[in-house]
């Protein structure tokens, strides 16, 4: 690397490490993402059962994306716990984790051990979550049917079990949000809460007008964050009883379709398509406030 009159020339060395920190990611993001996601969208316009060759695919036009929606049974069903999903994540998962993140920037005596405590499920796998749970859900040995002195089967009874699992999703959700207000807390300035207590400000009105609205772009990454989890939660389902039995959520339907004993690429191809369709929506409105914030 040599210095110039009109910048810095980088040496041929320099020059290949440039393009090699630059091609292999963008090859590993166009091959393991974008490719695939394109793969995608062009085989749900098609019927294809997954074996042969691209000579074996016929195309159907919008044939699957009418299925879906008027010949499919598990489809309304799977929207509408995909959507209660959301609601309890939004309105519960997501107010209570900031709760805690409030509580935990006063500095309180064990705050580091309770941050750690509280994000350690965020670590673990939601398929990992559902099998913690069911110590708690076991239908003859858990310990809520133990305290209560029921017998009620919470994954098993599909009156109850979509109900036990968002419990368990909502445990590592809070974790996560919390981590991500507590962050975003300690990046607020001082002063602001100085001069909303001189201007006569209670607590909560300091948060709830002057923290609050600061912390905006946060606050559009967790709602994005919180959507998008909703959309493609699945590995509890899968591992209580593979999407069935009052579990239907739209990721199953895609497995149970894709790689199930039906094998209707296509078809499931249609429903990962509007799995992507409603997440680019929130993600474009993501990157659209974040611009946004940086240009102002």
């Amino acid at each position: 690397m040599a210095r110039t009159g009109r910048g810095i020339r980088l040496s041929l060395r320099d020059r290949i490490v440039v393009v090699l920190m630059v091609a292999v990611p963008t090859l590993l993001v166009v091959g393991l993402v974008w490719l695939p996601a394109c793969s995608t969208v062009l085989l749900s316009f098609a019927r294809w059962n997954g074996i042969g060759g691209l000579d074996t695919v016929e195309w159907v036009g919008t044939e699957n994306y009418v299925n879906v929606f008027t010949n499919y049974p598990p489809f309304a069903p799977a929207v509408r716990n995909n959507v209660l999903w959301l609601a309890v994540l939004f309105f519960f998962a997501t107010p209570f984790g900031m709760f805690l993140a409030v509580l935990l920037d006063k500095e309180i005596k064990g705050s580091r051990f309770y941050q750690t405590a509280l994000y350690l499920p965020v670590v673990l796998s939601l398929a990992l979550v559902g099998f913690v749970w069911q110590l708690f859900y076991s239908r003859d040995q858990g310990l809520i049917n133990g305290i209560l002195g029921t017998s009620v089967d919470w994954y098993g009874d599909s009156s109850v079990n979509i109900w036990a699992v968002l419990v368990a999703s909502s445990w590592r959700h809070v974790g996560y949000v919390m981590l991500l207000y507590l962050a975003g807390l300690k990046g607020v300035d001082p002063t602001l809460r100085e001069a909303a207590a001189v201007d006569g400000a209670s607590e909560a009105g300091t948060y709830f007008r002057v923290v609050l609205p600061v912390m905006r772009p946060i606050n559009v990454i967790v709602g994005v964050i919180t959507v998008i989890e909703s959309l493609r939660a699945f590995d509890i389902v899968w591992v209580v009883n593979k999407g069935r039995n009052g579990l239907e959520l739209i990721s199953a339907l895609v497995t149970q379709n894709v790689v199930g004993e039906a094998s209707r690429i296509g078809f499931g191809s249609a429903l990962a398509t509007i799995m992507l369709v409603v997440s680019l929506v929130f993600i474009a409105v993501y990157l659209v406030t974040v611009m946004r914030e940086e240009n102002q």
